[in-house]
């Protein structure tokens, strides 16, 4: 691989300058790690000093094209630890049309599979029916959408970057007019690189579009074994794959992931598995679909896969990476607005809560499932009523939600999700449920649509969003048949998502459609738990708590506190009335907020008594002044399992604050311990300056991992905080 000390910079306009090659943000101390301190390099895109290969480099990964005879990508390189991805060359990707799979780009005849040579490269050739490379440009990154945040976030800017799209035409007289385009998006400040198709269709035919697969990487193997199914061994774990087509309500994306393929290489005969099954190749392409019709002039958009190489495999570390992305990639995540769950009746029970809201430091007002209001109903008098409650709100500066059911019901037989197994309704993920592509599916967008922009509701809660049910009826508008409708549906789905986003509302869905411009997701919980004595509840939270945020950011993820009965259960599961149980719903608050997690307060009002009032408000108000903290990474020291103490470190080392420790102790006696608080990604390399709650601070010197030794006494059955500066 080439690796001169200088090379050109292409611009699209043609033009050409003299640049430094970047260079790497490597981990080793806080000064230049990428997850402690911005990384200064940029992406860019090089020329080598031969023309012959095309380069982008951000500092923190880098990846090379050879340009001729077809475009092929021939060094994956993550620059943090000096890692070599790729063992192999493959095709930029593989589309389906009328039937027929191409090769699009890639080279041929890489006799060995197991590592690559640059001196091989001018070896390879061309495949006969492949679409060949033709032509490349070079822009900065837009952004993949608008958001227009009325909410407080950590983040309100777009990600920026470069982007790259490589255009390819086949040399098949049968595929004339058809043009594929690579897109590739290098981001600044994150060692990621982003890849999605587009094909055009230039002909006077319509051509049908079936599996599209958007990445093919022969990637280094994660072990050599010997025997061993593909499903017994690792995979490698050099790069984090995410796509935006992504469902499950796993509330994780590993469990809702449809589109990550590891396969096995045959042409890789030296590989130690005596079968070949290692699993070293990737693609990733949803397993059903599109199968959609193309018409002349029209234009098909893929789905987008997020690759973000990875320097570790600490859990910790990984996590972090992960929730860098996401803060980067979709800023609309880091908003995390304080809301409030109200069970109504009336309009008046919304206007008291809403005056609640006002008196208790909260921002938002959701209205919750069994409440009185019915989105779907677009009489003029329902919508003139429900603009009456959020005017009504926002002269208070409080922003208003609803509530609304798209799956796990019955419409019709019409309109449900016709089962392919059966021909007949029944047997979808949940059960029963309606297709998005059905008259009623249309209809309901439309209603969501009229009903925001009617009323300027300012958050959706969309419960049961379309949760990837293919449907095999062929009379629904919004889908042909079975081959396109799970694309069909996922459209529909991702447009409406994106009108929202684009409008600034906030948006709750227990799906994985953060890409596509959702805000928040369950933590992950059992619902009946929450029928349980608020003591187990209170150890289970944090359980949900530490497990949930491993990879998600604090503001990703929502909890919930039953104020009144829930499923089930007795008093001595719910916190009504309020001024009965003050010391549990003060807990409850802090454990959540103390994580920079927001809760579902679920219930009939916030508080009961003046008492109480205080109490809700002081809760916000520390909230409040440690909002950037508390929304920052979190890092994982002791689950808790109500034995020994637990908590959690929040860290950013950019603010004033570098770290706010949250601990507790859960058991009936009291407590004294020496706990490590590990500092390295507080930014603190010698001393900290650390205080308990609003008390004096003291300084402390650091050990040589960045840990710090603090003693702690918690009185039985409590909780208690620190700030390090």
């Amino acid at each position: 691989m080439l690796r001169p000390l200088f090379i050109f910079l292409i611009f699209c306009t043609g033009a050409y300058q003299l640049r430094s090659q970047p260079q790497s943000g490597q981990q080793g101390n806080t000064g230049n790690d990428w997850l402690v301190k911005p990384v200064t390099a940029k992406a860019a895109v090089y020329k080598s000093s031969d023309a012959k290969e095309l380069i982008l480099d951000n500092g923190l990964v880098q990846r090379l094209f050879r340009l001729q005879p077809n475009l092929v990508c021939i060094d994956y390189k993550n620059k943090i630890n000096n890692q070599q991805l790729l063992r192999s060359v493959k095709a930029e990707a593989r589309v389906t049309i009328d039937g027929t799979a191409y090769e699009v780009g890639g080279l041929r005849g890489q006799k060995e599979n197991a590592y690559l040579l640059p001196s091989w490269v001018g070896q390879l050739k061309k495949g006969a029916s492949d679409f060949e490379f033709n032509t490349y440009t070079v822009t900065d990154l837009p952004p993949y959408l608008n958001p227009r945040s009325k909410f407080w976030a950590t983040n309100h800017q777009a990600a920026t970057g470069k982007l790259v799209r490589f255009l390819f035409r086949s040399p098949l007289p049968a595929l004339k007019g058809i043009e594929v385009e690579v897109n590739y998006a290098l981001y600044d400040g994150l060692p990621l690189i982003a890849k999605w198709l587009r094909i055009f269709n230039r002909s006077e035919q319509t051509i049908r579009v079936g599996r599209v697969v958007n990445e093919i990487l022969g990637m280094v193997e994660e072990e050599s074994a010997v025997v061993g199914s593909p499903a017994q061994m690792k995979k490698p774990g050099g790069l984090y794959i995410e796509s935006n087509y992504a469902f499950n309500n796993a509330m994780r994306y590993d469990l809702s992931d449809q589109t990550t393929h590891w396969k096995t290489d045959s042409t890789y005969t030296s590989q130690v598995n005596y079968n070949y099954n290692t699993p070293c190749l990737l693609e990733v392409y949803p397993e059903y679909g599109p199968g959609i019709d193309l018409p002349p002039r029209d234009t098909f958009t893929s789905i987008r896969t997020y690759e973000l190489a990875m320097d570790s495999y600490d859990r910790q570390r990984r996590g972090m990476a992960i929730q860098k992305m996401y803060r980067t990639i979709a800023p609309w995540t880091t908003a995390n607005p304080i809301f409030m769950h109200l069970v109504s009746k009336n309009d008046d029970e919304v206007k008291k809560a809403v005056d609640q809201c006002v008196q208790t430091g909260y921002e938002a007002l959701i209205l919750s499932f069994g409440s009185h209001i019915n989105m779907e109903n677009n009489s003029v008098q329902n919508l003139a009523r429900c603009k009456a409650l959020a005017d009504y709100a926002h002269s208070k500066g409080i922003r208003m939600g609803v509530y609304s059911l798209f799956s796990s019901r019955k419409i019709s037989e019409a309109d449900d999700v016709i089962n392919p197994l059966t021909g007949k309704t029944g047997g979808a993920f949940f059960g029963n449920a309606p297709c998005f592509g059905s008259k009623w599916g249309l209809d309901y967008r439309n209603k969501i649509k009229q009903f925001f922009t009617v009323t300027g509701f300012d958050i959706w809660e969309n419960d049961g969003p379309y949760p990837g049910d293919r449907c095999a009826s062929v009379t629904h508008p919004g889908h042909k048949g079975l081959d396109d409708s799970q694309w069909r549906q996922m459209e529909i789905q991702k447009e409406l998502y994106h009108w929202l986003n684009n409008r600034g509302v906030y948006i709750n869905a227990p799906d994985w459609y953060f890409l596509d411009g959702t805000n928040k997701i369950g933590l992950g919980y059992r619902e009946v738990n929450f029928s349980l004595p608020r003591e187990q509840q209170k150890i289970l939270n944090r359980q949900n708590i530490f497990d949930g945020t491993w990879e998600k950011t604090p503001s990703m993820g929502w909890g919930f506190v039953p104020l009144t009965r829930y499923q089930g259960g007795g008093p001595e599961a719910v916190l009504e009335p309020l001024s009965q149980h003050l010391n549990d719903y003060e807990q409850l608050m802090m454990q959540y907020y103390g994580a920079g997690v927001q809760a579902c307060y679920r219930g009939p009002r916030l508080y009961d008594t003046e008492q109480t009032r205080q109490t809700v408000a002081a809760v916000v108000t520390w909230y409040k002044k440690y909002r950037k903290i508390l929304n920052a990474d979190l890092i994982h020291l002791r689950r808790a399992d109500g034995r020994d103490w637990d908590g959690w470190l929040h860290v950013n080392a950019l603010l004033k604050e570098k770290g706010l420790l949250m601990l507790f102790n859960p058991t009936g006696q009291p407590m004294k311990r020496q706990i490590s608080v590990p500092l390295y990604y507080a930014g603190l390399t010698r001393t900290a300056r650390i205080r308990e709650k609003e008390g004096p601070a003291k300084s402390y010197t650091l050990n040589r991992d960045y840990t710090v030794t603090l003693p702690v006494i918690l009185p039985p059955n409590s909780y208690s905080w620190w700030v390090i500066e």
